[in-house]
């Protein structure tokens, strides 16, 4: 497998072939997601939760983030390498920049970012200065105490006009990819053939360009009842963890997962 980049995935999104992506935190996972032949490895802020014990991912530190970042990049993974900027990180343009940089010089190739039409001249001043972003938007877990809990956004028909309008001001602004999580698979559906970047979903539907899911709830290892959109891909494999990514990778790229039972209407 060559290295992935982004060329490579919009040409993906062009030929219609599924883009499959997992998080990674740490350099043995990664090399493993690698060589199993993931797409993408998200460094997620989700690791104040799988690893860091906490309830949310507010509490995860830009320095968090580098750390993890770095122990990534460490085991030189073909895949493409998403970093998301932590909670504040980016609360105006100047220290967006100042932060994104930090985090490109960890070994980021994207930034992601989450929110709506706040970010536009957040986005705008990264991409200027050659720094590109994946735009996050839906469920966006940094704003889970705003949001009142894990809920699916945009079933209101109000709601589904402004994020499918805050998904096409974003790709004007520069975002070069955008994740949606926990939308509608309707709605879903419709901002993936409208947009030209790719889209990746969690808990979106089977019909955006690719999928996301937290490795450690596609191995079954979270704690807890699992979230609708998760499925347990080590469950029934019993060749180990590596074989469960392949799975997993394979499902995504042949549209057998997820299906409408993971999904939301």
């Amino acid at each position: 497998m060559s290295r992935i980049t982004l060329s490579h995935l919009k040409k993906m999104k062009a030929r219609h072939e599924k883009i499959a992506m997992l998080t990674g935190y740490d350099a043995t996972f990664s090399k493993l997601l690698s060589d199993a032949g993931l797409d993408v490895i998200l460094v997620g802020d989700t690791l104040g939760m799988t690893i860091g014990g906490h309830s949310t991912t507010v509490p995860v530190t830009l320095q968090d983030m580098i750390y993890h970042t770095q122990n990534v990049c460490r085991a030189q993974p073909k895949s493409l390498i998403i970093v998301d900027m932590p909670y504040m990180s980016y609360a105006n343009p100047d220290i967006a920049i100042e932060n994104a940089a930090r985090l490109m010089q960890a070994g980021g190739e994207l930034i992601k970012l989450e929110g709506g039409v706040w970010l536009k001249s957040t986005i705008e001043k990264l991409t200027e200065r050659g720094i590109p972003i994946c735009a996050h938007l839906g469920l966006t877990p940094q704003s889970i105490h705003m949001i009142g809990g894990y809920k699916v956004q945009g079933r209101e028909t109000q709601k589904a006009k402004e994020l499918l309008e805050t998904a096409l001001s974003h790709q004007a602004s520069g975002a070069q990819m955008l994740i949606l999580e926990c939308v509608p698979w309707q709605l879903s559906q419709e901002i993936t053939q409208t947009l030209d970047i790719p889209v990746i979903g969690i808990g979106a539907g089977p019909h955006c360009d690719g999928q996301v899911l937290v490795t450690y709830d596609m191995l079954g290892m979270t704690p807890g009842k699992p979230f609708t959109f998760v499925k347990n891909f080590l469950l029934e494999q019993t060749q180990g963890i590596s074989a469960a990514v392949k799975d997993y990778i394979r499902a995504v790229k042949t549209g057998t997962f997820p299906t409408l039972e993971h999904s939301f209407s």
